[in-house]
């Protein structure tokens, strides 16, 4: 696997809400002929029609957003977002907040998970530290973020998404931050906070409870906020998960498909979602976490996980694990002959 790669942010994107809620709502569609050219191809393959099941959709969901009849997977990025918390103070978390800075550093190092599972997927690992790892505000007493630290950490999130990316998968590191999914996703799609409150990085059952309480106080001291996603976002969730709204509206606009990776991704990009029928299309759920409220949470935003090995780790674990599955889903249809190839009689 490559060093971890530097990136540098070119000047900011969206000035205001107004503009980004823009950027939310108008989106490109995927290319149409290159699914249906694919489609085509993929019902002469010496195989029962549908009978590869997912890897078939895969294959097609590809090829339509990279733009491409024959799609590839020459260029694959995991960016790996890291952020830290304010609520951490209300002790929902067993681990200090340092943890985050320490765990970059194991990122930077090669000494965690997700670079082992990246040098897997031979694909390239970037891991970006968002505003400076300094803490949101805590929730419980107003919004988590100023519009401007919001906007920046959108933009931080765009900004690190290359032109040239055959898939990109998207992760994070932060303490305290199924904290702030869990509040996201109660404020978005409604529910008692124990609905989507789970265990996070090792809580008993005591600390599960403490941890709803804190996010319905939350809710309550944000609800004036609450009914716009985007102030949503601003209000509950954290400058990672800000990066990866971001990220994930940029591989929008670039025509990059997107695996996510668990709970706290899909919480982040669920305002996409929210702002627009289809603001997810181009995305793929790579795992169902074991993290409770995940599983509801992909309902919600009507996407459908990939694997399902009961990891909570985070880090783009699940998203990179994902990756030689799509591998095989594309060497499946460029490499399979066709009935006329190998001389095999079609179905009557």
């Amino acid at each position: 696997m490559p060093p971890l790669s530097p990136f540098s942010t070119p000047h900011g994107l969206f000035s205001s809400m107004t503009d980004l809620h823009a950027a939310c709502q108008h989106v490109p569609t995927p290319d149409t002929a290159c699914q249906q050219a694919i489609a085509t191809r993929e019902a002469t393959l010496t195989k029962p029609a549908g009978s590869l099941g997912q890897l078939e959709g895969l294959t097609a969901w590809l090829g339509g957003w990279q733009q491409r009849r024959t799609p590839r997977l020459e260029n694959i990025l995991v960016l790996v977002f890291a952020g830290n918390h304010g609520v951490v103070a209300q002790g929902v978390s067993p681990w200090p907040p340092e943890v985050t800075t320490q765990m970059v550093h194991n990122f930077r190092q090669g000494g965690a998970a997700i670079n082992q599972l990246a040098r897997q997927a031979q694909a390239e690992l970037r891991v970006v530290p968002v505003h400076d790892l300094a803490p949101t505000a805590d929730f419980t007493t107003g919004p988590a973020m100023t519009e401007m630290d919001f906007l920046k950490a959108v933009q931080t999130g765009y900004n690190a998404v290359p032109e040239e990316c055959d898939l990109l998968c998207l992760g994070e590191m932060g303490i305290g931050n199924t904290t702030a999914a869990a509040a996201l996703a109660a404020a978005l799609f409604g529910g008692d906070a124990m609905l989507w409150a789970g265990r996070g990085t090792g809580l008993d059952d005591a600390g599960v409870r403490h941890k709803a309480r804190i996010i319905e106080t939350a809710l309550t001291h944000n609800a004036a906020l609450l009914g716009n996603p985007l102030e949503t976002a601003r209000a509950l969730g954290g400058y990672e998960l800000a990066a990866l709204l971001g990220a994930t509206l940029a591989a929008r606009h670039k025509n990059v498909p997107v695996m996510l990776d668990g709970y706290v991704c899909t919480a982040a990009v669920a305002p996409l979602a929210r702002l627009a029928e289809h603001g997810l299309a181009h995305t793929w759920l790579s795992h169902c976490s074991a993290e409770t409220g995940h599983a509801r949470l992909a309902r919600a935003v009507r996407l459908r996980p990939l694997l399902d090995l009961d990891l909570r780790l985070g880090e783009a674990s699940g998203a990179a694990l994902a990756v030689p599955i799509v591998r095989a889903a594309l060497a499946c249809h460029t490499g399979m002959a066709t009935f006329a190839q190998a001389a095999v009689s079609e179905r009557a």
